[in-house]
């Protein structure tokens, strides 16, 4: 079979269509750089190919640097470049057509890819295009109101996947804490006389002005930690899309993101949550977190938290989310105790609890009665406008009084 080794050859549609799929790489979340691209090209020229798997390997080697990204890089490349006759199209120069995925079990990061092609040039003529979907800035995370004040329990496939689109664009927002380290700064609290000493030797030993120091800000940890036993199943999953969001969002509010989730026993998904790819993050998750829709032992969980992990992620003042129903099957007494310590180890308790969905809702249950003196916000999280509503209260203050009126 003929090898592709003609460089007037590169100039036409392999190196456009090598150009938009390094887009599609971007799209999903793969670090490829302008410098990469050209090496993509150069190597391609140089060492041309006779096989579909040389081309593949060729672009791999040029393009992808590190190995969570070699999954994207693979799905990506299946579906770019479908054409059965692929060689034969390469060497004429044709475009390589996208054709419909057929039905077949996904693997993770399809969706990723799927959606990252989403916007290559589609040849088709413009009657054929696919229709553009204007989104509302203003509710950017969902334009529907009737998709985010809906249960997630009560969503169809189609609303669900909607609603996990939605999810990733949330944002928590917390104003910064004030450090012990200090900064320079104009209008400083604090005198910097080294730095005014030091300034003054430029002028011969005059003093200009005093410098000053003010403190540093710096963002807090946000440690959260999941119920994911059979009443939660369903909440702890969205739950699951809303913290990788959270830890894999680099203009977040949040220095670090520590997950946890428990049922029979406690698990720390904190690693896996911090995949990039939200397909593989949640089969790692699966994988940390053996006891998923089992039975509730929330006391025996907070128990093995505060001795095992509270010094480690709690030192600096960080934010607890506690994601549970409440519903307690052990010792309440354990329970109480346990949430008194961990609301002394953290800056804030914030829990949220699906069961606030309803409107009669009140704290007849052990579990409920034994949390709720210790939490500062206990907020719903059954729905998008839920959610949204997380962000005011880690904003805001004044729920200790309404909780202790809840009692």
């Amino acid at each position: 079979m003929a090898v592709l080794r003609n460089p007037e050859q590169l100039d036409g549609r392999l190196v456009g269509n090598i150009v938009h799929f390094t887009r599609a790489l971007r799209k999903a979340g793969v670090r490829v750089g302008t410098a990469q691209v050209e090496n993509a090209v150069r190597a391609v020229e140089a060492a041309g190919f006779s096989r579909k798997s040389d081309f593949y390997h060729i672009l791999r080697a040029t393009l992808i640097n590190r190995a969570q990204d070699l999954e994207i890089y693979h799905q990506i490349f299946a579906m770019f470049w479908r054409d059965p006759d692929f060689l034969e199209h390469l060497i004429r120069m044709l475009s390589p057509a996208v054709r419909k995925p057929e039905e077949q079990a996904k693997k993770p990061g399809s969706r990723r890819a799927t959606e990252a092609l989403a916007d290559r040039p589609d040849p088709a003529p413009p009657a054929q295009a696919r229709q553009q979907v204007e989104i509302d800035m203003r509710f950017s995370w969902s334009a529907n109101e009737t998709l985010r004040a809906m249960d997630f329990e009560q969503m169809s496939s189609a609303e669900m996947a909607e609603a996990t689109q939605a999810i990733r664009a949330l944002r928590l927002p917390l104003p910064p804490l004030r450090s012990r380290r200090k900064a320079p700064a104009w209008h400083g609290p604090y005198p910097d006389f080294h730095a005014t000493l030091r300034h003054s030797l430029r002028r011969g030993g005059e003093i200009e002005h005093l410098a000053r120091r003010a403190p540093r800000p710096r963002a807090p940890d946000l440690v959260a930690l999941c119920d994911i036993s059979g009443s939660m199943s369903v909440y702890s999953r969205m739950m699951m899309h809303f913290l990788h969001a959270l830890a894999n969002r680099r203009d977040g509010n949040w220095r670090h993101v520590h997950a946890f989730t428990f049922g029979t026993r406690l698990s720390n998904v904190t690693r896996a949550l911090h995949r990039r790819d939200p397909d593989l993050a949640l089969e790692a998750v699966g994988r940390e977190a053996r006891d998923w829709q089992g039975g509730t032992r929330i006391g025996e969980a907070l128990e093995r938290f505060n001795k095992d992990w509270s010094r480690r992620v709690l030192g600096r003042g960080a934010v607890v989310l506690l994601i549970t129903d409440g519903l307690e099957r052990g010792d309440v007494a354990r329970l109480a105790a346990q949430a008194e310590r961990l609301a002394l180890s953290c800056r804030r308790l914030i829990w949220l609890n699906p069961l606030l969905r309803y409107d009669g809702f009140a704290p007849k249950a052990g579990g409920v009665r034994a949390l709720l003196p210790h939490v500062d916000s206990f907020h719903a999280c059954h729905s998008l406008d839920s959610l949204a509503d997380i962000g005011r209260a880690l904003s805001g203050g004044g729920e200790k009084a309404r909780l202790q009126r809840a009692l």
